[in-house]
């Protein structure tokens, strides 16, 4: 029996509303987003799992997006958050604190 990878599990759970909860902070595009989420702890975050994320919330309307046009660069995509992506994000972030003391609790119980 091989061993539960326990970090990318809990990174692939939270990734979604740690995404969102960048973005409540105001408008980021992809690598800035990747980078303020290396800066809190999620080390694995590449482009082939945010962007196709990023994708998923734009279709769930979380997110959504505009061209930004730089003069010394090509486009890029800038993400802002919805105001179904802040409620969304309150609920999730409700269900985690939730899930977190059912998981204390049966630690903690006998």
């Amino acid at each position: 029996m091989s061993e539960i990878d326990f970090d990318q599990e809990l990174t692939r759970a939270a990734l979604p509303q740690a995404v969102l909860a960048v973005l409540s902070h105001g408008e980021s595009h992809g690598y800035a987003i990747a980078e303020t989420l290396r800066q809190h702890g999620f080390t694995r975050i590449k482009g082939g799992t945010l962007y196709p994320l990023l994708k998923r919330l734009e279709d769930q309307g979380l997110v959504e997006h505009t061209w930004q046009h730089d003069q010394a660069g090509p486009g890029r995509k800038q993400f802002r958050l919805t105001e179904q992506g802040r409620q969304e994000l309150e609920r999730s972030a409700k269900a985690w604190r939730a899930m977190s003391q059912a998981l204390t609790d049966i630690k903690t119980t006998r």
